[in-house]
């Protein structure tokens, strides 16, 4: 049976002038959480954590909130994230986590996402709301592994923290959606005025700097 997905009406799609210097831009850095990698099959989200950014500062405007996955999280996962079953029982459902992370996009006025290898958190977005027939367009959307890409190409490893720490930004807890989105965050900044010293400065500017990464341009919900 052919079936249509709704889509959800929250104003996330803002189209900021190209022109606007990097310092005037605002910006949502976020992470997620789940019971493993398999999100296009068994495994669920269960936890998201945002950050607002804004004239290249990380601001005290945060969001969090665990996920209720609707299924057991795996001991690994426990381990690795702190999250465990009972924190996530009484938790909202994917699709009112994901409204209620939405509405704090827009309530910011982010002019975009950020997130450190972000391909995966917006999947995991993606495969939840179309669990529950919903799409939307997101925003502009920035990888920190582009900019890490651009300012040094011959660094080609994934790890947060590795970055975090050859940036001498800060580092807060690891694989929790908020701690990995606050360091982002921080990460995001410093690689911003990187990219200032070489002389761009713009929206335009970094987005050509990434124009060669799929994981730089909006995607659909």
């Amino acid at each position: 049976m052919f079936w249509k997905r709704k889509k959800m009406n929250y104003e996330l799609d803002r189209q900021p002038s190209l022109n606007t210097p990097l310092d005037q831009l605002s910006f949502t850095v976020f992470d997620t959480e789940t019971t493993g990698f398999a999100i296009g099959a068994s495994d669920r989200l269960i936890e998201i954590g945002a950050v607002h950014v804004e004239n290249l500062k990380v601001t005290d405007y945060q969001f969090q909130t665990y996920v209720n996955p609707n299924r057991d999280i795996p001991n690994n996962i426990i381990t690795l994230t702190g999250i465990d079953n009972h924190m996530v029982k009484d938790a909202p459902a994917a699709l009112q986590s994901i409204e209620d992370f939405f509405r704090f996009i827009e309530n910011c006025g982010s002019d975009g996402l950020v997130g450190h290898y972000i391909s995966f958190d917006l999947m995991v977005l993606k495969k939840e709301l179309a669990r529950e027939k919903f799409t939307y367009d997101s925003p502009l959307c920035f990888d920190t592994l582009d900019m890490i890409g651009y300012l040094n190409p011959s660094w080609d490893m994934r790890d947060l923290e590795h970055y975090a720490k050859t940036f001498s930004t800060s580092i807060f807890q690891r694989h929790s959606a908020i701690g990995d989105a606050l360091t982002t965050a921080h990460l995001f900044c410093e690689l911003l005025k990187h990219i200032q010293d070489r002389g761009k400065n713009t929206l335009a500017d970094l987005l050509q700097i990434l124009d060669g990464n799929n994981r730089a341009r909006s995607l659909q919900f």
